[in-house]
C-alpha cells in the first residue's frame, strides 16, 4: 500500500513522522500500542513526541489503514491487518495474536438470537500463550 497515496487522497499531510510510524506497524504482527511504536522510533526521530504517534494513529484508524483494538489493557493496541478477524490476548505476558474466524456465522447467529441488524463484530478473547502455560508447567 502507498501510504502516502492513501493520506494525500484522505486530505492529510504526508509527514516523514507518519511514514515513520506506518513503516513501523506496516508488517507487525505483535499489535503494539502507541508508547511500542514510539520507543522503537526514537532513535531515528528524537524530537518526534508520543502525542504525534497517538495523533498519526488515529488518522490511520480513521482512513482505513489501520484498526484500534481493546483487549482488556490501558492503551489501544494497533492492527493493520483490516480484515475481519478476532483477536485473544495473553492474560499472563500480554501477547496478543490473530484468530480467524467466520464472522459470516456470528452475525447470522447474533442477528437471529436478538433481531438485531448487526453492523459490526468485535470479538476479543484471553486465555494463555503456550509459552506462559509451558513456564507455569516447568515452575
Amino acid at each position: 500500500m502507498d501510504i502516502a497515496e492513501v493520506l494525500r487522497q484522505h486530505g492529510y499531510k504526508v509527514t516523514p513522522q507518519r511514514l515513520a510510524v506506518y513503516a513501523v506497524i506496516e508488517h507487525n504482527q505483535t499489535h503494539p500500542n502507541a508508547e511500542v511504536i514510539y520507543r522503537e522510533l526514537q532513535p531515528q526521530y528524537p524530537s518526534m513526541s508520543l502525542a504525534t504517534v497517538y495523533k498519526t494513529m488515529e488518522i490511520f484508524a480513521k482512513i482505513g489503514v489501520v484498526k484500534m483494538l481493546q483487549c482488556g489493557e490501558d492503551a489501544h493496541r494497533y492492527d493493520c491487518n483490516t480484515t475481519p478477524h478476532a483477536h485473544i490476548r495473553c492474560t499472563e505476558c500480554n501477547r496478543v495474536a490473530d484468530v480467524p474466524l467466520d464472522q459470516e456465522t456470528l452475525i447470522r447467529e447474533a442477528a437471529d438470537k436478538t433481531g438485531f441488524t448487526v453492523d459490526s463484530v468485535g470479538v476479543a478473547f484471553t486465555g494463555i500463550c503456550p509459552d506462559c502455560r509451558e513456564k507455569k508447567l516447568q515452575a
